[in-house]
């Protein structure tokens, strides 16, 4: 059985604009996935990225050129200046990651909730509020963003030095266990083909 390694931000509009097809994706091809979020910020620091506001004029419109265009393409509103971002990206990441150790729910679901709220409702991820209405969105008991919330944050940390370990440099960032590595959400067309080529 294949399985993927997915290295996400909580507030990347790239993330968002993935949806729920890392999901669909591994389980029509019967892959488990490991949902692996981090300090998207500090990955940038760490492997020699540059925050968006940080970047150049042109790297900086034409982001928001091609996250317009990858929406409208995708059929998914999105504002390209969210209300709500960057906000802090710990607390919504803790959540993800105790409800994957909690299993009951949708997970793909829940990622897709929590950054859809970020890009396209116009809510602060970082708000307990928020993260517990995602939460149930997706199937889950709200109460587990109060829980494991030390554990959460050792698995954060983790996944941060995992990814910089692992050549990650961005998100989404998928990483099949024969190591062949997928940056992006347009790149997702390119892991289910590999997936299919393995006969998984």
């Amino acid at each position: 059985m294949a399985h993927i390694d997915y290295y996400l931000g909580v507030f990347s509009p790239n993330c968002y604009l993935a949806g729920t097809r890392p999901g669909d994706i591994a389980s029509k091809h019967g892959a488990t996935m490991t949902y692996k979020p981090l300090d998207l910020m500090a990955l940038f620091a760490r492997t020699g990225g540059v925050p968006p506001a940080q970047r150049h004029v042109s790297r900086q419109e034409y982001r928001l050129i091609e996250m317009e265009r990858n929406a409208k393409i995708a059929g998914m509103p999105i504002n390209l200046h969210p209300a709500h971002w960057p906000t802090n990206p710990a607390p919504a990441s803790y959540a993800v990651i105790a409800a994957q150790k909690d299993g009951s729910g949708d997970l793909a679901a829940l990622v897709a909730a929590i950054t859809r709220a970020c890009w396209a409702e116009e809510r602060d991820i970082a708000e307990d509020s928020v993260i517990k209405s995602c939460l149930e969105s997706a199937g889950f008991d709200p109460e587990l963003a109060d829980s494991g919330l030390l554990s959460g944050a050792e698995t954060y940390e983790a996944n941060l030095e995992d990814a910089v370990n692992a050549g990650v440099f961005g998100a989404p960032f998928f990483i099949t266990d024969d190591d062949r590595r997928f940056w992006g959400q347009d790149r997702l067309d390119h892991l289910a083909a590999h997936l299919e080529s393995r006969g998984a």
